[in-house]
């Protein structure tokens, strides 16, 4: 069943090693992090380690999460000049709600505050979606639903997240999902935030990157599920159905990208979904993973995948034009998109 495609004509992007989409991507693409001892300290004593975003002040908490939407978001629009931000919904990808230590006040007031910073307004069908690190992924398929119905021409999907809070870190840390030192099978936590611009595809003779399809699943035995054996159904469910809105099959996709963060469960997982869904050999599929410079970021990291994507194949360092994007939330959700670069589209 073919879906409409969608184009990504803009990103925007606020991380811990670089402060705009070129910056960021930059950073990622020579593996160079920016982990640091944090004000935060574990169990053992020692200093937990962390990716923090350096803007010019201190800013904590919510205030800071609405300056970095706002720079991705800003960014964003100065890279789509005739973009009408008042005719584009936005939709904000935020914690999901179960979230240990989710700041109070994101559902209700994220968006204005956003548009407080920016001095502007976006279009009424704006939404936050507490969608955890599939965020990003529910976003595009909401545009895509807005888009259909020809009532807007754009919609911008972001997302923004931060784990450098002590009630999330002395939460995860009790689960023994976080790095510490006493831990080493754990995550190390950041912050970021970073945006799309997105339309329907159409004939174009300029290059462009297209999400061909989506997919979600639901995987029982998610990272918490001690009780049960990882088969990585869920994400098998989500890739199968990406690809079947393609029409395609995961051997014609030339490398993967993945939310997974430090943690051996997600590489397990990903593993097991290539060896039930490969059904061809090929000498290489690199599985590419940016939280290993910029941390684990949450909602925002869905957006700094495609941003991070999107540079590679534009700027030609990618292993290829074809992409599998994949993404997982703690309570077992995931979901998948299929991206093609087309260098020129034919009319």
């Amino acid at each position: 069943m073919s879906a409409p495609a969608l184009a990504i004509l803009g990103t925007g992007m606020v991380t811990g090693v670089g402060l705009t989409a070129p910056a960021a991507c930059a950073a990622i693409r020579c593996a160079i992090d920016n982990f640091q001892e944090t004000r935060f300290m574990d169990a053992g004593g020692e200093w937990i380690l962390g990716c923090e975003v350096p803007l010019e002040q201190p800013w904590r908490g919510r205030v800071k999460l609405v300056k970095m939407l706002a720079m991705a978001l800003q960014e964003c629009l100065d890279g789509v000049p005739e973009l009408d931000p008042a005719a584009t919904p936005l939709l904000l990808g935020i914690a999901e709600t179960s979230r240990p230590g989710r700041l109070e006040g994101l559902d209700d007031a994220l968006i204005p505050e956003v548009e407080a910073e920016l001095g502007l307004r976006f279009h009424p069908q704006s939404r936050v979606i507490a969608g955890g690190r599939i965020a990003v992924a529910v976003g595009l398929w909401r545009a895509r639903e807005l888009l259909a119905t020809r009532a807007v021409d754009r919609v911008i999907v972001a997302g923004g997240d931060g784990l450098l809070m002590a009630p999330t870190l002395a939460a995860y840390e009790a689960r023994d999902r976080l790095l510490t030192s006493q831990n080493s099978n754990g995550f190390i936590p950041g912050e970021a935030a970073a945006a799309l611009v997105v339309e329907l595809a159409r004939p174009s003779e300029a290059p462009q990157l297209l999400c061909m399809g989506l997919g979600f699943g639901t995987e029982p035995a998610h990272v918490e599920a001690e009780d049960r054996p990882l088969r990585a159904d869920g994400l098998v469910a989500a890739i199968r159905g990406a690809l079947a809105e393609v029409g395609t099959t995961l051997a014609a996709t030339d490398f993967r990208i993945t939310d997974v963060s430090g943690e051996q469960y997600g590489f397990k997982e990903a593993a097991l979904a290539l060896g039930r869904l490969l059904r061809e050999r090929k000498a290489e599929y690199d599985i590419w993973h940016p939280a290993d410079c910029i941390g684990e970021v949450g909602a925002a990291i869905g957006g700094v995948m495609l941003g991070v994507t999107r540079a590679a194949v534009t700027q030609a360092y990618s292993p290829g034009n074809h992409v599998l994007a994949h993404f997982g939330n703690d309570d077992g959700r995931r979901a998948a998109a299929i991206l093609s670069y087309q260098p020129v589209r034919a009319s």
